[in-house]
């Protein structure tokens, strides 16, 4: 069998129609967002060595709209991240949700979280950066987006990497983290951690947490809620004390209706509190 050069990949991969195949039993509650008004579907991101996959939606209308980076699960850009997309594009937002997984593997594909941790465990944060300015770069000159109204938010994974693009960043006006690892071990290609940039950021982060989320300690947070409070950014962090891990996502047992409509509330007043 012919070799695939890692560029040619990265070039001709595709977004996961549908759910990713770990993620079911898809429960009933699942919330369906239509297209009707928007443009929506997959775009191609130039990033440095090829083009990368990424989900859009936005408003078919208009143009110059605010900016935000919708950042995946940890299975990935499938059906709940194309989702959120839409519901962002129904408030008047261009969204846009980049495959940031790709080069290392295709991890729709995969049928258990055995086998896709592996596959993020060899991502390098500066590489998921690199991207995110990429896909920034392309929504502002290609898809009519507005530069100085850009806002993250991410789930999980990505919530952890909402708390380091917005470090990153001067262009982000506001992010919203959804349930993201704060501390961990470092390495070559995770260098830091959400609480290491904590005391020195200056972008405003929403952090939304589960209190009985078994994965992030509770103590966890409060060390970055006070890393947070010795710095200048404004920042803050919700703690819902009866909700899981993945509060948020409809599709799986673990979504708690009150809690994820309510961050989902707080979400709208924080990007408009700062701009986005």
């Amino acid at each position: 069998m012919k070799e695939i050069t890692r560029r040619k990949f990265i070039a001709t991969a595709t977004l996961a129609t549908g759910f990713a195949i770990a993620v079911p039993p898809i429960l009933a509650q699942v919330i369906n967002t239509d297209d009707q008004g928007l443009i929506a579907g997959e775009v191609k991101i130039p990033v440095q060595d090829g083009t990368i996959p990424a989900y859009r939606a936005m408003p078919a209308r208009g143009n110059n709209f605010p900016t935000v980076l919708v950042i995946q699960e940890i299975f990935g850009v499938h059906e709940h991240l194309q989702d959120i997309c839409r519901r962002f594009a129904k408030l008047g937002y261009l969204a846009i949700a980049p495959e940031l997984f790709i080069r290392q593997g295709d991890v729709s594909k995969l049928s258990s979280i055995d086998e896709i941790r592996p596959i993020v465990a060899k991502v390098p944060d500066g590489q998921v950066l690199s991207d995110l300015d990429a896909t920034v770069n392309w929504a502002v000159k290609s898809s009519r987006g507005n530069a100085e109204r850009l806002g993250i938010t991410g789930f999980c994974w990505g919530g952890r990497i909402t708390w380091l693009y917005a470090a990153h960043s001067p262009q982000v006006k506001a992010g919203v983290a959804w349930y993201g690892r704060l501390v961990g071990d470092t390495s070559e290609i995770i260098p830091g951690h959400p609480i290491d940039i904590a005391s020195t950021l200056r972008t405003p982060v929403l952090g939304l947490y589960g209190g009985k989320d078994t994965g992030i300690p509770l103590d966890t947070v409060e060390s970055m809620r006070s890393r947070l409070q010795s710095g200048s950014s404004q920042s803050e962090i919700i703690v819902y004390p009866d909700a899981p891990h993945a509060f948020f996502a409809d599709y799986r047992p673990s979504y708690r209706e009150a809690e994820a409509k309510e961050g989902w509330q707080r979400l709208q007043a924080w990007f408009k509190k700062y701009g986005v």
